[in-house]
C-alpha cells in the first residue's frame, strides 16, 4: 500500500523495528485493532501536533487500516479510541493530514467529525509529481 498509492507521501514501508519504536514512543496513545483470529488489521496513534508548550493541547494522529478491515468499523473503532484517550489526556483538538488524492481518507475523516481547515498545495512529492495535503480538524 505504501509503495503503490498516494495515501501517504512516504515511499518507504515501516519495518517491524520502526513500528516497535512508535509503540514505545506513543505508549497508551498507540492502539491496535485485531480481528477475531488475532491478526492486526489496523492501528492508530497520536501525539502532540508540534513541539513546544504552546501546542500542548493540540495533537495529530495517524490511522492505518488494512484492506480487509476497511468498511468493517475498524477505522471508526480506532478513531474513537484515540480521540477518547487524547481528550482524557487533556488535548483540545486532533488534526489529520490527508493526501488530497486519498478520497476515501477525506470521506472517512468527514464521517467521524473532522472538518477540512486548509489545503496545502504541492507540499508532498511522490511518483515524480507534487501532491497537495488537506489538513482536517476535530474538536475534542
Amino acid at each position: 500500500m505504501i509503495r503503490n498509492t498516494a495515501v501517504t507521501f512516504n515511499p518507504v514501508e515501516k519495518t517491524p523495528d520502526d513500528i516497535a519504536q512508535m509503540v514505545t514512543e506513543k505508549g497508551d496513545g498507540f492502539v491496535v485493532y485485531e480481528d477475531g483470529a488475532g491478526a492486526v488489521v489496523g492501528f492508530a496513534y497520536y501525539g502532540q501536533f508540534r513541539g513546544g508548550l504552546g501546542y500542548r493541547h493540540t495533537c495529530e494522529h495517524t490511522i492505518i487500516v488494512a484492506p480487509e478491515g476497511q468498511g468493517a468499523g475498524v477505522g471508526c473503532a480506532l478513531m474513537d479510541a484515540i480521540c477518547q484517550h487524547a481528550k482524557t489526556a487533556g488535548f483540545h483538538s486532533i488534526w489529520a493530514g490527508v493526501s488530497a488524492e486519498n478520497d476515501a481518507g477525506v470521506a472517512f475523516h468527514t464521517r467521524v467529525g473532522f472538518q477540512e481547515v486548509a489545503r496545502l498545495p504541492q507540499v508532498g512529492r511522490k511518483f515524480d509529481r507534487w501532491m497537495d495535503l488537506i489538513l482536517m480538524r476535530k474538536m475534542l
